[in-house]
């Protein structure tokens, strides 16, 4: 089979997988897995109101332990394919850089997974000395709904155990080898809404023009910080993201404004201590004289760190030995679908550098294609030792 990192990105680069089109992206995946041996799933997951989303789950071994390589072939749009310097679909290479939509978040991740792994069973006899899966998904992009969180709850319906986890989301900052992700914030999203009194702009009197108090509210939520951070986490951060008051009407004093937040918080809080804090200070800046109230939308993006051992060490020495840097452990960054996986083992996030990712003209190059399969490829064998 081919173990070619370059080939493998380019073939999933071409398959318009944008969230929540499969694309033929798991079609090629099923197809070059099977082709090494492994045992390949495929599966659709539905909720109401949301889209079907296609997942894939794949294992050669029967044995443990078990090392999972998890991603998701989902991408987000294109916007304006005029603005790319070489078309998002088309996989092509200029100047030694591979350009396409996801070659780092994160279908080039996953053909170097993919490359690795089929590069280690070629040297041993093509069986493991344990096992080897792919969790690959089509919903992290979107609200991942139907995507990993079911896909690991059927495995484990169907007796898999996972015994350790690398998440190839683009987790390097600057250069391949100096990040290795342990953790993430969680995100919490609602909305904030000021009730006034409509009426005619002349007579401000008879009126309660709501924006005022929603002005208050949001300058006493931005300005006073949440938390100093924590031992792995840097402080929690509240951003209010959109001001809506829906008024076309230049003479009319609106009877409501609301303002869309969202907050990347750390492990000194939990959704629900977070949302306590938050409705008491609001209270605390409306001294009663500002009629307000918070929708706060579910979530399942929870603040979670992985403690740190043997497997964190061993990813860390493969990572050194490859890019002669020892990488740091880091929580920064938005949410990932490690979120999900760490609930059945240790899940560690490396991939390769992010600083294009959902940009025009996303893009790596391709030694760091190279580079990162290499770095997998001594991940395994290090660990089936």
């Amino acid at each position: 089979m081919n173990a070619d990192p370059i080939a493998i990105a380019q073939e999933l680069l071409r398959c318009p997988s944008v969230t929540p089109a499969e694309g033929g992206a798991l079609r090629y995946l099923e197809t070059l897995l099977k082709g090494a041996g492994f045992t390949v799933h495929r599966m659709t997951f539905s909720e109401p109101g949301t889209a079907d989303i296609e997942n894939l789950y794949a294992r050669i071994g029967t044995s443990a332990p078990n090392i999972v390589f998890a991603g998701h072939t989902d991408v987000v749009p294109t916007g304006d394919v005029k603005g790319w310097k070489l078309a998002p679909f088309a996989g092509e290479i200029a100047d030694g850089v591979l350009y396409g939509r996801g070659a780092v978040d994160m279908k080039g991740g996953i053909a170097c997974a993919v490359a690795a792994a089929l590069d280690y069973l070629a040297a041993n006899g093509g069986k493991p000395k344990g096992s080897i899966s792919f969790l690959i998904t089509g919903d992290e992009e979107s609200i991942a709904i139907n995507g990993t969180i079911k896909l690991v709850a059927w495995a484990a319906a169907q007796g898999e155990k996972f015994d350790h986890c690398i998440l190839g989301e683009p987790s390097n900052v600057h250069e391949l080898g100096d990040t290795i992700k342990i953790g993430r914030r969680g995100s919490l999203n609602g909305t904030l809404t000021v009730t006034g009194r409509q009426g005619h702009v002349a007579y401000p009197d008879r009126a309660d023009n709501p924006i005022r108090g929603l002005h208050t509210l949001i300058g006493a939520l931005m300005n006073e910080p949440l938390d100093t951070g924590s031992a792995h986490f840097q402080p929690s951060n509240l951003e209010f993201t959109s001001i809506d008051v829906g008024n076309p009407t230049v003479n009319l004093i609106p009877g409501e404004a609301k303002a869309k937040l969202n907050i990347r918080f750390n492990d000194c809080h939990t959704q629900a201590s977070l949302k306590q804090l938050v409705e008491q200070r609001a209270a605390k800046a409306s001294a009663g004289k500002i009629r307000f109230a918070f929708e706060w939308q579910p979530s399942n993006a929870d603040v979670f760190v992985v403690e740190t051992g043997p497997f964190t060490e061993l990813v860390t020495g493969a990572v050194t030995e490859i890019t002669k840097r020892k990488p740091e452990f880091s929580t920064n960054g938005g949410t990932s679908d490690a979120r999900f996986i760490k609930n059945h083992c240790p899940v560690v996030e490396f991939g390769l550098v992010g600083q294009t990712m959902h940009q025009t003209d996303e893009r790596v190059p391709v030694a760091d294609l190279t580079t990162l399969t290499s770095i997998y490829r001594r991940v395994l064998d290090k660990y089936f030792v």
